[in-house]
């Protein structure tokens, strides 16, 4: 299995909310992504659905500043509100 594939894999979560922001992240903006960025989004699949879930909804912050980038992208005020300006 290739490592898209196995992303794909983990994308599929329990939340539909989750299953969609992650996997329209991998489709659109993970090719972009710096080594660190693709190792952090790598790591952030393994989070629990509700901590993602909250990070996602904006409940809540995540400590590490590269999951914060990683958030904002997933909920689309990242990397491509930029690219629309």
């Amino acid at each position: 299995m290739d490592e898209i594939s196995r992303l794909r894999w983990q994308c599929r979560r329990g939340m539909l909310e989750l299953d969609v922001a992650l996997m329209r992240f991998l489709d659109e903006d993970y090719g972009q992504l710096t080594a660190t960025q693709k190792a952090a989004f790598v790591r952030l699949l393994e989070m629990q659905d509700q901590v993602l879930h909250g990070w996602l909804m904006g409940r809540a912050i995540p400590e590490d500043p590269v999951f914060r980038e990683l958030m904002d992208q997933l909920r689309g005020t990242g990397s491509r509100a930029a690219k629309a300006d």
